[in-house]
């Protein structure tokens, strides 16, 4: 049987996200395009994107709720069902894994009782495996409403969940404080994140990761983690001005970028 029109939100509520919505279109010239943060304005009033939501969206920016659901079920970071004050994510894609991501999943989906993209009976958590939050510098990596918590293990992520359901105070280990989801949602949604401190909070990447960015502009790379092309031994010392921070710090020259150990003839193409 087909559904029946999703409800409208009362009229005080719809008043009050109908302003603030339209603050959100007018930061674009084509209304269409406010259609994502128009998504994250209504999962902050309800915690996940109703058919309500999607239809005050469809409303808003002239769109069938066929366009809309389109977009809404694409993307994983709108929820399509009541979930969890805190959107516990464990990443599972392959440095955390290895360096124990599932290990973590598994242990918290047993800890909590909760399989994936479910919630706690008292609503504080739910539970879900996420895809690479380029943040492999620091593998296992978990998030709380997407901020980091690194270089995670069972025990340690059992912990943050027990502290989370009991409302003890929880602080990433990068970037801005933790705040609840919806929360959260109405920051993404555009709106500013008045907490102190927030704002000027960093969670930026670590030395791994700015190897590259080190090479690009010239600068002394770090010594070398493991040993490199042609049996020679790493070096004993750091180059001036380098650090060395992590035991996956460090990526090895390529041929194009260490003249010493070429790959080899490179012939033109067709050749």
């Amino acid at each position: 049987m087909p559904q029946l029109p999703a409800p409208d939100y009362p009229a005080d509520v719809r008043a009050r996200l109908e302003a603030d919505g339209r603050q959100i279109v007018a930061r674009y010239p084509d209304s269409r395009s406010a259609l994502l943060p128009l998504l994250h304005l209504v999962q902050a009033e309800e915690g996940y994107v109703s058919r309500t939501g999607m239809a005050f969206c469809a409303d808003l920016l002239e769109l069938t709720t066929a366009e809309v659901t389109a977009v809404a079920t694409f993307y994983s970071m709108y929820r399509r069902k009541p979930s969890g004050e805190y959107q516990v994510g464990v990443c599972t894609n392959t440095l955390c894994a290895v360096m124990g991501g599932d290990a973590i999943f598994d242990e918290l989906k047993r800890h909590l009782g909760v399989g994936n993209n479910e919630t706690t009976d008292d609503g504080k958590v739910t539970l879900e495996h996420i895809e690479c939050n380029a943040a492999c510098d620091f593998a296992p990596v978990v998030m709380v409403n997407w901020e980091f918590f690194d270089n995670q293990d069972p025990e340690s992520a059992k912990r943050l969940v027990d502290d989370l359901r009991a409302g003890r105070p929880v602080e990433p280990t990068r970037g801005a404080p933790l705040c609840t989801y919806t929360e959260t949602a109405r920051i993404l949604a555009g709106f500013p994140d008045e907490r102190p401190g927030a704002v000027a909070a960093s969670g930026g990447a670590g030395p791994a990761s700015l190897a590259g960015l080190r090479l690009a502009r010239g600068e002394t790379p770090g010594a070398r983690v493991v040993h490199p092309r042609g049996g020679q031994e790493p070096h004993d010392e750091p180059q001036p001005g380098s650090h060395h921070l992590s035991s996956h710090d460090a990526p090895q020259p390529t041929s194009a970028s260490d003249p010493e150990h070429p790959a080899g003839p490179v012939s033109e193409e067709g050749e």
